[in-house]
């Protein structure tokens, strides 16, 4: 079966919640009406039975405190866990009155009331939503009312209200017919309904969630282009660069031998003209060893990586953005590996870094400097990275969202929000985890965990 396509217990256990939803809200509504038209049937007792309205009013002040102390056991966790129970309890409340009124009434099986429990029937069945054996159930319930009603009052019925008595049995029939079949009918309507929304809703969740990661895999191929290319640009740049820097670097070898001919004091002045030289050329070497290795195609590989390395290799990558701007503080454990794409991991470290850099841009500082600390330890089998910066932090309602495809914060143009899901995507290849930490205008603090072996 389709994962998209809910099977048959599914449809039928979120039906049964809808349901429960649907119709305690209905009962409440049930209630409040029944607790106010009882009290105003007494309208009716005054005009067909004066000389009982005040007592029948009396009874339907008590069939009203009834209904609300149904209503309050309605809503405790016991009248929602049995809401259907309670449906067949609610409406045996005012049709047991109703059948009383009959029997005390001086027609008794002649009594026009009898319509009154067609009424209570029809109204209750449609407004609670009853299955079909609900509404049988109620059907016989109310048959028998009326029966014990019509003959217990003077212990049988008169011969002259016999007539009325046949015709009222055959009304009250009918209309439990006419419930019974109408609520299988619209039970089944109701939930063939139910079921084909559940599933359209399904299907659009997947809909949705497939055009999402087809946006996502859409970005990841323009940026694999973009790699690709850059990797095939570098390759003959990298190439243009050695070559000079062969040159240079021998040059640097010659000149260093021709030093012993200088005298003393020349010799100290151009041995650390030299050595800038050397750090400066050193520079250049490391760069093109990164871009190589950071535009170079395998990037399924993993290996034992040391965390100060792809430190480094990042805080090169934007050194024009932190230099004599942002103090870096690192506390790096020496040597210390994990087992990962040396790649992939740069690519991470970039992205942190970039974030703690852009969320440094958005806070005014006074008093302090702006700060990212790097920060690696050992935890047992685990190698632990952390970097955090005390920028503007993260508000608490986007700390759920951040790691999410293409959700960003940024003004448009400024980034397409797939950073951060890159970065969580590749930890977890890596067998790693990441988390944040967070307050809002103080810091924020990324850690990342990995297993120390393959």
């Amino acid at each position: 079966m389709d994962s998209a396509t809910p099977n048959s217990r599914e449809i039928q256990a979120a039906f049964a919640e809808y349901d429960r939803r649907e119709t305690i809200s209905n009962f409440k509504v049930a209630c409040i009406i029944g607790m106010i038209l009882m009290p105003a049937g007494v309208i009716l007792d005054n005009a067909v039975y004066p000389r009982l309205a005040a007592q029948f009013l009396k009874l339907r002040f008590l069939n009203s405190a009834l209904i609300g102390a149904f209503l309050t056991l309605l809503l405790t966790p016991l009248g929602r866990k049995y809401y259907r129970l309670l449906g067949i309890t609610l409406f045996m409340l005012p049709a047991s009155f109703m059948a009383w009124m009959i029997y005390a009434s001086p027609e008794g099986a002649a009594s026009p009331y009898y319509a009154g429990l067609n009424l209570v029937l029809l109204v209750l069945a449609f407004v609670l939503h009853w299955t079909f054996r609900e509404s049988l159930s109620a059907a016989v319930l109310v048959l028998g009312l009326y029966l014990a009603a019509a003959l217990f009052h003077h212990g049988a019925v008169r011969p002259e209200d016999r007539g009325v008595f046949t015709n009222n049995i055959y009304f009250l029939v009918l209309t439990g017919v006419i419930v019974a079949a109408g609520s299988y009918f619209h039970s089944k309507s109701r939930f063939g309904e139910f079921a084909f929304r559940y599933q359209l809703d399904k299907q659009n969740q997947v809909l949705a969630s497939t055009i999402e990661q087809l946006k996502e895999a859409e970005t990841q191929l323009v940026q694999s282009e973009k790699l690709a290319s850059l990797g095939r640009m570098s390759a003959g740049i990298i190439h243009e660069i050695n070559n000079p820097l062969n040159f240079a670097t021998t040059g640097l070898f010659t000149l260093r031998n021709k030093g012993k001919y200088f005298t003393p004091e020349q010799r100290k002045d151009y041995q650390e003209v030299l050595k800038d030289v050397e750090e400066g050329i050193n520079r250049v070497k490391n760069i093109v060893s990164d871009l190589r290795m950071f535009t170079h195609p395998d990037t399924e590989s993993r290996e034992q990586v040391e965390i100060s390395e792809i430190v480094a290799a990042g805080l090169r990558f934007l050194s024009n953005e932190w230099k004599d701007k942002v103090r870096i503080e690192q506390v790096l454990v020496e040597r210390q590996t994990i087992w990962a794409n040396k790649n992939k991991m740069i690519h991470v470290v970039v992205n942190l870094l970039q974030n703690a850099l852009d969320a440094l841009k958005m806070k005014v500082f006074e008093g302090e400097q702006p700060t990212i600390w790097l920060e690696s330890r050992m935890e047992k089998d685990k190698s632990i990275f952390v970097v955090r910066d005390n920028g503007a932090g993260i508000a608490p309602e986007h700390l759920d969202k951040i790691f999410d495809p293409f959700y960003t914060t940024k003004d448009v143009g400024e980034g397409m929000g797939l950073g951060l899901s890159i970065c969580y995507r590749i930890v977890q290849q890596c067998d790693g985890r990441i988390s944040v930490r967070t307050e809002r205008g103080k810091f924020s603090e990324f850690t990342l965990e990995f297993q120390t072996k393959g």
